[in-house]
């Protein structure tokens, strides 16, 4: 259920169905009835298990410290559908959203497609009807059978693949990596980041095939902590810009500015647009994303990280962060992920823990979540919200992790909170 997308299908008698069905052929279908709106945009895209949204947040930054008007498509929503659909960093308003809807009405769409879908075509529409420089997407779930897979991109991104979502995408390591290796075009440059080795031999083969240029981090480009910041590398273009100096916190968000930055190399070229290293450090510096290791009130930190992967990464950040400080964690976690890998990562940092029920359908319930869990302080938490306050007046160290749909459950109970 994506909040407030419903008060926009009853609104202009809009079908569409709350169930994911991998294919392009409705999608297809659809965007021939609009027009085709994706084919006039200039386009990123954007496949991976973990980093999309960093990533597409670093690029936004650089793009629009350049001038250009960049439009970004993401998945979940942070709040309500608005987010999903930005231009400028701007949610798309009520009468924005209401007109491709009215569009979509008009021509046919009712009945066609899943939420998602409909969504990826709302968006499309908006880009077109903004008239944006760029437009950023980001693939909801795989790459190949992802209904984002309609668009030519200038260039394409897969900043990680781990397992992930394997009820769609098959149980291994070369499954995923054939469906992320999907988004590659035919001469279209492909940039990756740290790529399990037999990940990795999957989307080199495809782009071979494709006749792909790869750009790999740590070959092609790359990031190194300095004095005054860090340095990113780029052999291709035979260039350096130093002095960069991350707000996101994370090794792992010093690859995805790595990666951002080599993307915006390649479009700048295409797009005749004069690379600033001014504008970049400046872009760098500015680039925060919601619920990535974000303090959302002193001492309270939301982090999405939902499978073992982007957890291990929490764990890092916490360990690079807080050193020998104590951590209470509140989890809660959908049931179809990993989750006894999960909390063995979490309890690599913390003894103490309190799980919560989030409304989600796949949401694993909060008393099963405790008994799967080895730390020996742990109770199922009520009342989340004066907690959280309550720990940050008592200046200890709380993080919100386990799931997406649960930090968009506690941002709009901590909002609704303060308003």
């Amino acid at each position: 259920m994506i909040p407030k997308l419903n008060h926009y299908k009853e609104k202009w008698h809009v079908h569409s169905d709350d169930m994911i069905k991998p294919g392009l052929t409705a999608i297809e279908e659809a965007l021939a009835l609009v027009g085709n709106p994706e084919r006039r945009l200039p386009t990123v895209h954007i496949a991976g298990t973990n980093g999309k949204g960093s990533t597409v947040t670093f690029l936004e930054a650089i793009a629009k410290e350049h001038g250009l008007r960049v439009g970004k498509f993401m998945s979940p929503c942070i709040v309500d559908v608005h987010d999903q659909i930005q231009v400028d960093g701007k949610a798309i308003s009520a009468p924005a959203m209401d007109a491709v809807f009215q569009h979509m009405q008009a021509a046919g769409l009712s009945g066609k497609l899943t939420d998602f879908e409909l969504l990826t075509v709302a968006a499309f529409l908006h880009f077109a009807n903004c008239q944006v420089d760029l437009a950023l997407i980001e693939a909801g779930m795989g790459g190949l059978l992802d209904s984002t897979n309609v668009v030519m991109p200038l260039v394409s991104i897969i900043p990680s693949i781990a397992l992930e979502h394997t009820q769609f995408l098959g149980d291994t390591l070369t499954s995923i990596a054939h469906h992320k290796a999907g988004i590659i075009k035919e001469q279209r440059p492909v940039i990756i980041g740290d790529l399990p080795e037999e990940a990795k031999q999957v989307v080199l083969q495809e782009a071979a095939q494709k006749n792909a240029a790869i750009l790999e981090l740590e070959h092609h480009f790359s990031v190194a902590s300095t004095s005054d910041g860090e340095c990113y590398i780029n052999k291709k273009h035979a260039c350096q810009i130093t002095g960069l100096l991350r707000t996101m916190k994370g090794t792992h968000q010093a690859h995805n500015m790595a990666s951002a930055l080599t993307a915006f190399l390649e479009i700048a070229s295409i797009l005749d647009v004069e690379p600033s290293t001014v504008a970049i450090r400046q872009a760098i510096k500015n680039a925060t994303i919601l619920g990535r290791f974000e303090e959302i009130m002193p001492f309270v930190f939301l982090d999405g990280a939902h499978n073992p992967a982007s957890v291990a990464q929490l764990v890092e950040t916490i360990q690079q962060e807080f050193p020998n400080k104590a951590i209470t964690f509140v989890v809660g976690i959908l049931a179809d992920k990993d989750v006894q890998q999960i909390l063995r990562l979490l309890e690599q940092v913390s003894d103490h823990f309190y799980f919560v029920d989030f409304d989600n359908p796949r949401a694993m319930a909060a008393e099963q979540l405790m008994a799967l869990s080895n730390a020996t302080k742990k109770a199922v938490l009520l009342d989340y919200v004066s907690f959280l306050q309550q720990q940050s007046a008592k200046k200890e160290r709380t993080v919100v992790a386990g799931s997406l749909y649960l930090l968009t459950a506690v941002r709009n109970r901590l909002l609704n909170e303060d308003a």
